[in-house]
């Protein structure tokens, strides 16, 4: 696992593969930043990243300059290696939460410039999530959500649905709110 851009572009984080995670691959999350960085500024952003695993994505954001980003995961052992990586690269500006994500979308008071969802590809609430989202307040106006689902998954149609990109067995779906 890399961080692929921004001041700790091209560094190499190592978790520990006993994590119950399904990391987003180099390319895919490479492919999903190409795509980003045309659209998005992350410069001062509060972001969240929701089934963060690894923290990839969080690092990632926090790297491109994100003054915010709030990694949500169920498993102790995800929130503690995203904590500790977190330290060790002085990215102060993470702060990763052991939560059911989904339950945490229903208590969350904060709203975010971006959001991240990766959950489990068999997950039965999946096509849900943005309207989740939506309905509980978590965006700014003019905010992106990103959803990665298997390209196998129908999403449910949604007004703010931009476009879904393929790579391989995963698929982003972008939504601009």
């Amino acid at each position: 696992m890399r961080i692929i851009g921004g001041s700790n572009g091209g560094l190499r984080l190592y978790p520990p593969t006993t994590l119950p995670v399904r990391p987003t691959t180099d390319m895919a999350k490479e492919a999903l930043f190409n795509v980003l960085q045309n659209r998005i500024d992350f410069e001062g952003m509060q972001v969240l990243d929701l089934f963060c695993g690894t923290g990839s994505i969080a690092f990632e954001l926090a790297s491109r300059g994100a003054a915010g980003v709030i990694a949500v995961d169920i498993h102790f052992k995800c929130v503690q290696y995203v904590n500790a990586t977190a330290k060790k690269l002085e990215m102060d500006v993470i702060k990763s939460i052991r939560a059911d994500a989904l339950k945490f979308i229903t208590s969350c008071k904060d709203e975010f410039d971006f959001i991240f969802v990766d959950p489990p590809y068999e997950l039965p609430q999946l096509p849900q999530i943005p309207d989740r989202i939506v309905d509980h307040g978590l965006l700014k106006p003019g905010a992106w959500l990103v959803l990665e689902h298997a390209s196998t998954r129908k999403m449910v149609a949604h007004p703010n649905l931009i476009e879904t990109r393929k790579y391989g067995y995963s698929s982003f779906s972008f939504y601009q709110f």
